[in-house]
């Protein structure tokens, strides 16, 4: 006689279900959507640290340990942001709870359109 499998039963043994929360956050984890999500918020906090007219002149790069690369269009905005840096990084770290960024680095780059 063949066995039949009870629909309710785990298919695999000794192992006990997962609550939802760690399933969903290894699923996130696994997808990337957390890297994504993270660079939304720190986009958005660049550019309410910068304001609106030199956010369009850069944008948040890699962020590295506790160092954030930043993307300036020319070399007078890098200069002008490395006058700022002190600034920046208080209104980056007031905005952002799950990063403590200590360092900005500044390179000239493309800017991407929105």
């Amino acid at each position: 006689m063949a066995h039949s499998r009870h629909p309710c039963r785990s298919t695999s043994r000794g192992r006990s279900p997962q609550p939802i929360a760690e399933v969903l956050s290894e699923l996130i984890s696994r997808r990337g959507y957390g890297r994504v999500q993270a660079s939304n918020q720190l986009h958005h906090a660049w550019c309410q640290a910068v304001g609106k007219s030199l956010a369009q002149f850069s944008r948040p790069g890699k962020l590295r340990g506790n160092t954030l690369e930043v993307v300036v269009a020319d070399s007078t905005l890098v200069q002008e942001f490395t006058f700022q840096k002190i600034q920046l990084l208080e209104a980056l770290n007031g905005q952002l709870e799950h990063h403590d960024i200590r360092e900005l680095r500044f390179r000239v780059g493309a800017i991407d359109s929105p």
